[in-house]
């Protein structure tokens, strides 16, 4: 709950001083509160994961949790998102009350959409007409569907894994990849996040998550000025990105989930630069 709250407070703070993205961060806000009730409400944890299987993982590089082959039961994940979809209702309720009738008619598969969310080229279903806000938005209550339950794991699991020396530039509880991560203040290592389950992990600094290029001089970041606490680490070897929170210089730490869509502004300018 504390966390809840502070990351509430936070939005607030970053609406006042980023108003472009209030939209944004009021969605945020209100999925962090439904997130929280689904965690008082929700029991056990869903996906089984084999713990004499665990240290063959980790230096196999495989995740813990197999979304793309693994057979779950998803049905409280859908119901989240469902409920979730109420924030989309507020916003476009057509477009909204089309996708709960295909979803209620099995024109759209939950279990579909959620293993293309994992790997586009696997078998699996989204609507056509996903380049727009409304299935950004569908995208982003997707991956949040799965999101309590996978936080079970992470905490449940994390401390084991981080033991173990977790070295991939993918997530090791669910496999997918960061969008944002942080440098820590006091070591000055460099920690990556994964939206899908919350997992922080350790990263070497002078290596892409991406493709594992450790050439120091394909290597690169930006700042913006005056802006410095926010980075975006590139690799010029496959052209890829991703955003980093400078905690170094501050006592205070950071809400990832938030602090990912105050800088969307980051990912524009390394768009325009020619990284994806």
């Amino acid at each position: 709950m504390a966390n809840m709250l502070n990351a509430l407070k936070t939005i607030e703070q970053y609406k006042s001083d980023s108003p472009y993205y209030s939209e944004l961060l009021d969605i945020l806000a209100e999925l962090l509160i439904l997130r929280e009730e689904y965690l008082k409400t929700s029991g056990g944890m869903i996906f089984p994961v084999d713990e004499h299987l665990i240290p063959q993982k980790v230096a196999g590089g495989l995740p813990l949790i197999d979304f793309i082959s693994g057979k779950f039961d998803i049905s409280l994940p859908r119901n989240y998102f469902l409920k979730l979809l109420e924030i989309a209702g507020k916003r476009s309720p057509e477009r909204t009350q089309e996708m709960l009738k295909q979803l209620e008619d099995g024109d759209l598969d939950f279990e579909k959409m959620i293993r293309y969310t994992f790997d586009p080229l696997a078998e699996g279903e989204f609507p056509e007409e996903k380049d727009d806000d409304f299935y950004d938005l569908v995208e982003l209550f997707l991956e949040e569907s799965l999101r309590p339950e996978l936080e079970k794991i992470a905490h449940h699991y994390g401390e084991r894994i981080s033991q173990l020396g977790w070295s991939e530039g993918y997530c090791p509880i669910c496999g997918k990849e960061p969008k944002i991560g942080k440098i820590k203040a006091g070591d000055g290592r460099r920690y990556l996040f994964c939206n899908q389950c919350g997992f922080e992990w350790h990263y070497r600094r002078v290596k892409c998550p991406f493709c594992g290029n450790e050439e120091q001089h394909a290597l690169a970041y930006f700042t913006i000025e005056g802006d410095e606490r926010y980075r975006v680490d590139v690799c010029n070897v496959c052209k890829r990105y991703i955003k980093m929170v400078d905690l170094r210089e501050t006592e205070q730490e950071a809400n990832l989930d938030v602090e990912d869509i105050a800088t969307l502004h980051l990912d524009m300018l390394a768009y325009e630069e020619g990284y994806s």
